[in-house]
């Protein structure tokens, strides 16, 4: 995964009037020079780049470091082409809290209006889910998702911008997604760029390529029967309290081991720690996946009502019975935007940084605004980058 970086933290303030409709005006006159010159895919595929995607919202005039920066700059975005959705070839779904259960709907209206067949529809609907059931179920980082907007153009380009909130420590998380009309892996190194402030540890990262394995494994427990998955669970739930130490089982024939955990991880462990002896709805979800059988990691994770807990409980079982060792690296970098001038965390990006320059130079340039407008938004920039 390309891993873009950018700081902020979480905020509770409110965009005023005055500036949000000036960075309507000013995102709407970048939008119309970008697509007219790259034209509408390429507009969506840099959305996909958090640094692309924060230098943006940094010359509309929002804080670099405020988590409003992708809410705000979401809104403005969406309010700036609104009417002409159609004539630029680029539609904005979603948005922040209850704005972002609309995007299946509105994907569907804009499907109808530009008389998408249902097969394409539907690959976007199901796009939107999976980037959101992804983020929430199987990088678990403590960032609870509140923001999720779905950005397409005419072609069917995709990408996904969505944000987290971390209440215990007021941080929040930026997730990027694209794809460009290939086969999307939803499950494997899935991310164009995830934004933090903060690096967790012990994150549970089931997209990550050395969670593989795991991955592998939980697709066959569910496609076997519900009695042998139960069983493992049970092992889990019995000796639950001693999974501390190097213990053997007989059960019948077969011998299963469960692997030794050091104090300190057991404590710390991110799944280890929690207790399943009581949910009974895991056991319904489990019932479920069963019965269904999916057939790939993607499959299973689509069905209706799997979640963080299903998956959690698989992978313990994966992790601890059968050894199949899951990433706890979390995915996220922090440093800022490019990178740092002594190469801490990695050197600065030159191609990357100058090209966002002197693409956003040109679009301000270029849009139809005053010149102290054009001068202030070139002074952000500068800012920005010094």
């Amino acid at each position: 995964m390309k891993r873009g970086i950018a700081t902020f933290t979480l905020d509770n303030g409110v965009c005023p009037p005055w500036l949000f409709q000036r960075m309507v005006s000013l995102g709407r006159e970048i939008i119309y020079v970008l697509i007219e010159e790259y034209g509408p895919d390429e507009l969506v595929k840099r959305l996909a780049d958090p640094v692309w995607f924060q230098s943006l919202g940094t010359v509309l005039a929002f804080d670099w470091n405020a988590s409003g920066l992708t809410t705000i700059l979401t809104a403005a975005l969406k309010e700036a082409i609104r009417g002409e959705e159609q004539n630029l070839g680029i539609f904005i779904c979603g948005g922040k809290g209850k704005t972002s259960l609309k995007t299946p709907f509105e994907i569907e209206s804009w499907g109808e209006r530009l008389n998408f067949n249902l097969t394409q529809t539907h690959s976007l609907k199901f796009s939107s889910k999976m980037a959101a059931k992804v983020d929430s179920s199987l990088v678990q980082d403590g960032y609870q998702i509140y923001h999720h907007a779905f950005i397409f153009s005419r072609n069917g380009v995709w990408t996904v911008v969505q944000q987290g909130m971390n209440t215990a420590n007021a941080t929040a998380r930026r997730y990027h997604w694209h794809d460009d009309l290939g086969k999307k892996d939803f499950v494997n190194e899935p991310h164009t760029g995830i934004a933090s402030q903060v690096f967790e540890k012990n994150v549970l990262n089931l997209v990550s390529k050395d969670s593989k394995k795991t991955r592998d494994l939980s697709t066959e427990f569910a496609k076997s029967s519900y009695g042998t998955v139960m069983k493992d669970i049970q092992i889990l739930r019995s000796h639950f309290s001693s999974l501390s130490k190097m213990i053997s089982l007989k059960d019948g024939s077969e011998q299963l081991s469960l692997l030794q955990l050091s104090d300190e991880h057991f404590t710390t462990h991110p799944v280890v720690s929690e207790d399943f002896s009581k949910s009974k709805y895991l056991e319904k979800i489990i019932q479920k996946v069963t019965y269904e059988k999916p057939q790939t990691y993607e499959d299973f994770l689509a069905i209706e009502g799997v979640g963080p807990k299903t998956v959690r409980a698989l992978s313990l079982v994966s992790e601890v019975i059968y050894g199949a060792n899951p990433s706890y690296e979390d995915p996220a970098r922090y440093s800022f935007a490019f990178g740092g001038k002594d190469a801490i965390p990695y050197p600065v990006d030159r191609p990357v940084y100058d090209d966002t320059i002197s693409l956003l130079q040109r679009a301000i340039n270029r849009s139809k605004i005053n010149l102290l407008e054009k001068e202030k938004a070139l002074r952000r920039l500068d800012k920005a980058y010094k």
